[in-house]
Parts: C-alpha cells; sequence; structure tokens
C-alpha cells in the first residue's frame, strides 16, 4: 500500500491495484512466464507473452504479491539483492536519496524466498550483492558482485540463478559481457519498451515496461498495448 508522504510511492503498486492488472491480463489472454521461462521458449511464445518483474526484494512480494498470483495462475521473477536488510541503495544513485525510506522497507528473509521458490510460481534472479551502481564501481569489484550474488542466491535456493537486472538501469557494454562472463543467461534492463520476436534481441539487454504505483487501469491497459 502506498504511505503517506513517502518518496518512493511510485514503486508501490498496491494489492488492488495488483490484482486489477492481473484480472485484466487473464481476462485478455495473456500468458505469464519467469524470465527464463521466456528466454528459453522465445521462438516459439504466444503472442501475449508477459513476464513480471520484481526488484530488489521486498516482504510484500510474498505477504502481498504471491497470493495473487496463485489466484490469476501467474508467474513472476523477482530479481534479489543479496545483502538488502537495512541498506538503503537510494543514496548510491543520488546522495540526496539519503531519507532511509527504503532500509525501512521490509525485505525478505532466506526461509521466505524459499517459500517463494517453492510455490513454482517465483523465480529468484540476482541484483547484485549490495544493489551497486555500476558505473561508479570498479570492474574486479562489479565481476565480485555479480558472481557472488550468483552463487549465494543458488545456495540459498537450491536452485540456478540464470537472470540477472542491472541496478539503477546503470551499465555499458563492458557490464552485459560481464553478465555473460558471470555465466547469465538474460539480464533485464529499464529501457522502456518491448523486444520483438524477430531480429532476436541480445538477451542481456532486455527492455521492461515499468508499471507506477501511481497509474491508474487505464494507463496500465495503455501501457500493455
Amino acid at each position: 500500500p502506498h504511505r503517506q508522504g513517502a518518496t518512493f510511492n511510485g514503486l508501490r503498486v498496491t494489492p488492488e491495484r495488483f490484482e486489477a492488472q492481473l484480472a485484466f491480463m487473464k481476462k485478455e489472454g495473456w500468458h505469464f512466464y519467469t524470465v527464463s521461462e521466456l528466454w528459453k521458449q522465445w521462438d516459439s511464445l504466444p503472442e501475449k507473452s508477459v513476464a513480471i518483474t520484481f526488484d530488489d526484494g521486498y516482504a510484500d512480494n510474498l505477504h502481498n504479491a504471491l497470493p495473487l498470483l496463485e489466484k490469476y495462475d501467474a508467474k513472476a521473477t523477482i530479481y534479489m539483492v543479496v545483502d538488502r536488510h537495512d541498506r538503503d541503495w537510494s543514496t548510491h544513485k543520488k546522495a540526496h536519496h539519503d531519507s532511509g525510506e527504503l532500509a525501512r522497507e521490509p525485505k525478505l528473509t532466506d526461509e521466505e524466498m524459499r517459500v517463494l521458490v517453492q510455490s513454482g510460481r517465483i523465480e529468484i534472479a540476482s541484483h547484485t550483492l549490495t544493489h551497486i551502481n555500476m558505473a561508479t564501481t570498479t570492474l574486479d569489484a562489479r565481476r565480485h558482485e555479480l558472481m557472488q550474488a550468483r552463487e549465494l542466491l543458488a545456495k540459498e535456493c537450491g536452485v540456478p540463478v540464470r537472470s540477472f537486472a542491472y541496478p539503477f538501469g546503470i551499465f555499458g557494454d563492458e557490464d552485459v559481457q560481464l553478465v555473460r562472463e558471470c555465466g547469465y543467461e538474460t539480464a533485464v534492463t529499464t529501457i522502456d519498451g518491448i523486444d520483438q520476436r524477430e531480429p532476436k534481441p541480445d538477451p542481456c539487454r532486455l527492455k521492461r515496461i515499468k508499471v507506477s504505483g501511481k497509474d491508474n487501469q487505464l494507463a496500465f491497459i495503455m501501457r500493455m498495448r
């Protein structure tokens, strides 16, 4: 739910709005996939195919989102920050973002993350160890963040970690190559748009469509078009 006076309400899609969005997609015949499933089946996907993604690893992904995903027979991919507790990574992008709002937001515990995996509806994917800014981090540190995050999440969840999301959507050509070197099959950006089936896109530069917490249902429907 939105919080009065909060800076990041644009990132909060209320459970009521999320349910309306899922109900619309279900009614309109959309097919739900995790990001890894989407890429694996790219050449044979139905026309209306969608992968829902959540970034960072907030507890509401379990408590609010999962019951709705189950209700509408949908799936999602969650890009987890490994060291996510009591951390306000917004300052890594802009120093003045130091309200502590993100640090106070409840994050998923490791046990809750495993519950999500066991649901069969959630793919756990990587969002680095500490939500770094790729543009201001050394190559060696970036490699460490990507490799360790993938290994630790896989160990914690007991499943392979195949996908990655660039923190803040910040990345360059070197980072794309690094993602591949570290064993990821796909990576999602914050570049707004839809990847066409042909020509086949770079799987480590997949576009996404941001759904804002400030979008009403009509705005959501227009985005889905």
